[in-house]
């Protein structure tokens, strides 16, 4: 398909024709000299007399090629272009980070997995996440992984393949046995704040109290809300448990709470996948696209024919006045 970027160049297509008929022809007086005996030295000479005033007449072969060359001088300042077939752009309109706890107490076999068999914690929420994952596509994501210290597992993007990749890859007690909730909320403000996106999303996954954090969860809760993060909190530990494995769900619901967000307590695994698709309801998955068709520009082909045809039109001129004969 082709198109003309200033179609409205055209109105000039009759500009030469009304110069032609609307200005007076050319004239141009030249030196003479009188002579009494004119008559009688044509006579002798055998001069063929002509008329004083010559009228330059055109060939209508040169009309027409200069005609066609004004055309394709209009056809290339239309700026033509040849557009490809449609492309489309998905952007991402929103940002999310899980923050995954993979402190010591993740390795305890005690989560009923979907066959009600034991499972190890930190295997089961990669299950869960990795499904997650695969119904996030239009979202950034990245991967926050912490235990004595919070680190940057896959930052914000679209790949979420190798998201789901290095996922697979995490072992418990890859960031130390015991979990900094604080960092961890500190560290994904942080990766926000590089985003220019305004929808901000966290999923803090933990089993345990904080007891490693430099920075109070409750501080880095209220930093969040400021910032625009809103935050999902699931707790997949132990309530009964004793010192850092016991799992304080009202603590962690009270941190989600803070960002306007909700607290979750996953006891299994089908409690942890609802939970998930109760995150994915509560924020659907939203997304810009952006579509365009690629365009060619084909002006210099037209401004290249006018050229050439010039160049003809000039030598043929060329040639007819070195063949005309010299009287």
């Amino acid at each position: 398909m082709f198109e003309l970027t200033h179609p409205w160049v055209f109105v000039l297509l009759p500009l030469p024709w009304l110069v032609r008929i609307l200005t007076p022809a050319f004239r141009q007086r030249d030196d003479a000299l009188r002579l009494p005996f004119f008559a009688a030295l044509t006579e002798r000479t055998g001069a063929v007399v002509r008329d004083g005033a010559t009228v330059v007449s055109h060939k209508r072969r040169a009309l027409l090629v200069g005609a066609v060359i004004w055309a394709l001088g209009l056809l290339a300042l239309a700026e033509p272009v040849r557009l490809g077939p449609p492309q489309e752009i998905t952007k991402a309109t929103r940002d999310v980070i899980l923050a995954i706890d993979i402190s010591g107490s993740m390795d305890a076999v005690d989560f009923p997995g979907a066959d009600g068999a034991p499972q190890q914690r930190l295997a089961a929420v990669q299950d869960v996440v990795a499904e997650f994952l695969e119904k996030r596509q239009g979202d950034r994501v990245s991967l926050i992984v912490f235990g004595s210290r919070a680190y940057v597992q896959a930052p914000l993007t679209e790949d979420l393949d190798t998201v789901e990749a290095l996922l697979g890859q995490t072992q418990v007690g890859m960031a130390g046995p015991h979990t900094a909730l604080g960092d961890a909320i500190g560290l994904a403000i942080h990766s926000f704040e590089a985003s220019e996106i305004e929808e901000r999303l966290l999923i803090l996954l933990s089993d345990g109290n904080d007891t490693a954090s430099r920075m109070s969860p409750v501080n880095a809760a209220e930093i969040a809300s400021d910032k625009g993060v809103t935050m999902f909190a699931i707790g997949v530990g132990d309530p009964e448990g004793t010192g850092e494995e016991r799992l304080d769900m009202d603590a962690l619901s009270d941190l989600a709470q803070r960002t306007g967000g909700e607290g979750f307590f996953a006891a299994d695994s089908a409690a942890l996948e609802a939970i998930y698709n109760e995150i994915d309801a509560q924020t659907p998955r939203d997304q810009d696209t952006l579509s365009w068709r690629p365009r060619e520009p084909l002006g210099h082909y037209a401004l290249m024919g006018a050229v050439a045809l010039g160049m003809v039109l000039m030598l043929a001129f060329w040639v007819r006045g070195m063949r005309r004969p010299v009287r």
